[in-house]
């Protein structure tokens, strides 16, 4: 699979997920199964536009149509370098159409946990609440 004429890595990247999304950056985080871990993160650094779902299925990378660069062109300031457009399944009747412009895409494979491990090291810490259970009457 290609993105913005970068290659990823092989994996299995059908799930993926909006995990930040700020004015610094936007992070998907991709897997088989993003339950416990990804394995892959892409970050777009500097969004200008973003029109994705916050999580979706079986993306499939392509160049911007020449309309959907218009629409680019349209917005306020400069258009970035970095435009990716895609299709993914977001759970509707068909395929979403997803575009990101940013200044760069930073592609980082690698296991990343997405909750933290379980066991005594975890139990410890400031309780949620700081006292007994208020009444509920």
């Amino acid at each position: 699979m290609e993105i913005a004429g970068q290659r990823l890595p092989e994996g299995s990247w059908w799930d993926w997920e909006v995990i930040v999304w700020d004015g610094g950056q936007l992070r998907l985080a991709a897997g088989y199964d993003l339950t416990h871990h990804h394995g892959l993160e892409l970050v777009f650094v500097a969004p200008a536009f973003v029109s994705c779902p916050p999580d979706f299925q079986d993306p499939v990378f392509r160049a911007p149509t020449a309309e959907e660069t218009a629409r680019l062109a349209r917005q306020p300031g400069e258009t970035p370098p970095l435009v990716v457009a895609f299709e993914a399944d977001a759970g509707g009747r068909g395929p979403v159409s997803c575009l990101v412009a940013a200044e760069r895409l930073d592609i980082l494979p690698g296991l990343v946990q997405r909750h933290p491990a379980s066991g005594p090291q975890a139990a410890s810490g400031v309780a949620d609440w700081p006292g007994p259970p208020l009444p509920t009457d």
